[in-house]
């Protein structure tokens, strides 16, 4: 094979949404806590107006299509193994924040909630091949393609197409489901990753997924 811009087998393909949670992805989270109401719309005010207004309509209709098209559809949070986060990365305990096990902090966010049969892999580090069973999981599942949708797009999301892309997977990213904290960083963190994975937006999969139908 010699190229990555390779259709979607829907039984060999897995939509991945990452960090879609109520920690980082909710007005509420627990990542914002401590930011007054005009330190909040200064550092996120365009992150969550932008993320309401077209990425979670996005990462809506990429789910619900997957479902119908028989793709298995997963997600990852960060969320600790414990109360206290001793387990977290050493990259977490330096950046400050811990997800509790179990908390509302770690849940994703309703809007996209998972399926009652749909896998959720809590992850302590910025990649979820590190830090969970994901790549043991995806084998057993028979995937060989790997679409991805979350949050952000420069850090926990690039890391995982890397990762994904050198344990052998076809990784694509759907890029107008995937978000940052500015358009300049998401629009130069796509640019970067390109060399690793297909990028389509979410109106060229779902196009794509429908004619895999017929």
């Amino acid at each position: 094979m010699h190229t990555r811009d390779v259709p979607l087998d829907p039984a060999a393909s897995a939509l991945l949404f990452i960090d879609v949670q109520n920690f980082s992805a909710h007005r509420e989270g627990g990542e914002w806590a401590d930011l007054a109401p005009e330190a909040f719309e200064e550092k996120v005010g365009w992150f969550f107006e932008r993320f309401e207004r077209e990425t979670l309509p996005n990462m809506q209709r990429l789910q619900a299509g997957c479902r119908d098209a028989g793709v298995e559809v997963l997600y990852t949070t960060i969320e600790s193994l414990t109360r206290d986060g001793r387990d977290r990365s050493l990259d977490y305990k330096i950046t400050g924040f811990n997800v509790p096990r179990g908390s509302w902090d770690g849940k994703v966010l309703d809007a996209i909630a998972p399926g009652e049969d749909e896998i959720v892999f809590p992850k302590s580090s910025s990649s979820v091949f590190i830090s969970t069973h994901i790549d043991y999981v995806l084998r057993n599942l028979g995937v060989r393609q790997l679409v991805i949708s979350g949050l952000v797009t420069d850090q926990c999301v690039e890391s995982a197409i890397r990762d994904a892309c050198d344990l052998g997977y076809l990784v694509t990213q759907v890029t107008d489901a995937c978000q940052t904290y500015s358009q300049a960083r998401h629009d130069a963190s796509v640019a970067a990753i390109r060399g690793y994975c297909r990028q389509v937006t979410t109106a060229q999969l779902l196009e794509e997924l429908a004619t895999l139908r017929g």
